[in-house]
């Protein structure tokens, strides 16, 4: 670190507003100086901004071909899932990229769409109604049938159905997530 920095011009940065590590590095003199020269004029120190929670998402993500972003923060479990960290909270990437495009909360859980796992792309992203709503129109492309207003078992098909990502299957949640409970307490 150059210590020859006149103070004039460490004092000049100070009042444009520069916290004591900025004008260390732009000046390339040691900050405790310039720490020292703050507390002789009886300058408060700069309060630091913090970035939103959207700044934050966006310095975690690297662009990839094809418009797709990669999740560079933090991931938990098995799966790897991406989770960002903000203030006391934990927040989902995907659910910040589904409010940036869509300018709403999502409802249910948000999942890419665009087939490449945990893409947090703004456009890429859905919540649980669009997921539906594309799979269903996919449904109706590929030569589907009309979705039935009850399943089998009586489980109201608006609440509980579900599609396949390629749309061909449907099914219902309700008795998925039973089946599931069926077979987890079912004796070994």
């Amino acid at each position: 670190m150059n210590r020859g920095v006149p103070r004039a011009e460490i004092v000049a940065l100070l009042g444009d507003g520069l916290s004591n590590a900025a004008v260390a590095r732009v000046l390339g003199c040691d900050r405790h100086r310039v720490g020292e020269i703050r507390r002789q004029l009886e300058l408060p120190n700069v309060v630091q901004q913090p970035l939103t929670l959207e700044q934050k998402w966006r310095s975690l993500t690297r662009p990839l071909k094809g418009g797709h972003l990669k999740w560079r923060g933090e991931r938990v479990g098995a799966a790897g899932t991406p989770v960002m960290r903000y203030g006391e909270q934990s927040f989902s990437p995907a659910r910040i990229a589904f409010t940036v495009q869509h300018g709403r909360q999502p409802r249910g859980q948000v999942k890419s769409e665009c087939g490449v796992r945990h893409c947090v792309a703004p456009a890429h992203v859905e919540d649980e109604p669009g997921r539906l709503r594309l799979r269903e129109q996919l449904r109706r492309v590929v030569g589907g049938r009309e979705r039935k207003d009850h399943c089998v078992h009586g489980h109201d098909l608006a609440e509980h159905g579900r599609f396949s990502p390629d749309g061909r299957t449907a099914y219902c949640e309700a008795c998925k997530t039973e089946r599931k409970q069926a077979e987890r307490e079912a004796p070994v």
